[in-house]
């Protein structure tokens, strides 16, 4: 039996964390060939390495592509995606893959899928149809989508969004958020574990901090980190977890001010990276998730833990209603933060709708990627509305 071989692309910890449970999916099933391209942050030493850690959960590495430059300006990013593109071209003519899988909105993945595009394989996207006004991201997932022969969304809305775009209905799936699988089986550490594993106190009230670029603004980041650093430093008995920036514009200017703060402060503790385990733990004990990620969008109300939105980085998302949106001055972040630790916000986080689908998520799109048929796939009609 000639097995479809299905070539996911990871260029983040955060992104790997969402796609393992497919590749695991991928990975057990006889009738399938799990291909794996590994590129960004994951092969930098400034941001931990962590395809050590796609390789220690037993996944096999078929290509590593180098592309992350020094520099982190818009034409140090643009002449890394020139890098990417060189190197996603060579690693698809060697796997020859039937279908490349990606995720969501980021730079690597644009490269990725124009590789793709010129080689003629067909693309699946995971996550489309998603709105984040503040950030290039929002044009990336949106291109992305064009470039798509098939579309798995995480809300009914996002499909319907799609199908707007002019994709055809019958590509498009809404099975859910790929983060609830990993939320409903992974085993988290206990409380206990976490303190002792990242060497903290739980029996004080916990913030779980991680604030990226926003890359449509121009300029005034130093601003903004200090306003978010001057609110956080009136909470000294509070055990502050910081995870660090993404590299996106502005990720290594912010992570040196949030390392100077940490460095100065003895009840806060900076991370390049938790770990997916650790991170989701440590979603389960935070009081307060705090920042413009959009794990504080997605996972975090999962766990019924209040989330303080910060910033235009995240606007257009759905939110369920432990997501408080705020501005990023210093009053604006102080006041958000005391309504998420307020009794009238939090008498509500047990009872509240949760928007971003149920369980098998992995497992569905997984059958959608086996049993769908390729033949002529690739000629694209628009859909006109």
């Amino acid at each position: 039996m000639v097995k479809r071989k299905i070539c996911v692309v990871t260029g983040t910890r955060a992104e790997y964390g969402l796609l393992y449970w497919l590749m695991r999916e991928i990975q057990e099933d006889a009738a399938l060939q799990l291909q794996l391209i590994v590129t960004g942050m994951h092969l930098s030493t400034e941001f931990g390495l962590t395809y050590q850690v796609i390789e220690s959960d037993g996944f096999n590495i078929d290509a590593k592509i180098e592309m992350l430059l020094a520099s982190d300006t818009p034409v140090g990013i643009t002449k890394s995606m020139g890098l990417g593109l060189i190197g996603f071209a060579d690693a698809l003519a060697n796997l020859k893959p039937d279908i490349v899988v990606v995720l969501g909105d980021r730079y690597e993945i644009l490269v990725a899928a124009q590789a793709a595009l010129v080689a003629n394989i067909p693309l699946a996207h995971i996550h489309g149809g998603e709105l984040t006004e503040g950030l290039i991201d929002d044009s990336i997932r949106h291109s992305l989508t064009k470039m798509s022969h098939l579309h798995f969304t995480a809300t009914e809305k996002y499909k319907r969004r799609v199908i707007q775009l002019g994709e055809r209905e019958e590509f498009v799936f809404n099975f859910g958020a790929m983060c609830i699988d990993n939320l409903i089986k992974t085993n988290l550490l206990s409380e206990y574990e976490l303190e002792d594993s990242l060497g903290i106190s739980l029996d004080k009230k916990v913030f779980l901090v991680t604030y990226h670029p926003v890359t449509l603004e121009k300029g005034g980041v130093e601003k903004k980190i200090r306003d978010l650093l001057e609110v956080l430093s009136a909470y000294k008995d509070t055990t502050i977890i910081i995870t660090k920036a993404n590299s996106d514009a502005g990720g290594r200017l912010i992570n040196e001010l949030l390392e100077e703060f940490a460095n100065t402060n003895s009840n806060v503790k900076i991370f390049t990276s938790l770990g997916q385990l650790k991170y989701l733990s440590l979603l389960k004990f935070a009081d307060v998730v705090i920042g413009n990620s959009s794990s504080g969008i997605i996972e975090a109300p999962f766990f019924r833990t209040a989330t303080v939105d910060i910033g235009i980085r995240q606007k257009g998302r759905e939110k369920p209603y432990s997501v408080i949106e705020c501005g990023e001055t210093s009053e604006e972040i102080r006041l958000a933060i005391k309504k998420a630790l307020s009794f009238d916000f939090r008498k509500n986080l047990s009872d509240f709708e949760m928007i971003y689908g149920k369980e098998a998520i992995a497992f569905k799109i997984k059958e959608i990627l086996k049993n769908v048929d390729l033949k002529n796939i690739l000629i694209k009609k628009f859909v006109d509305i």
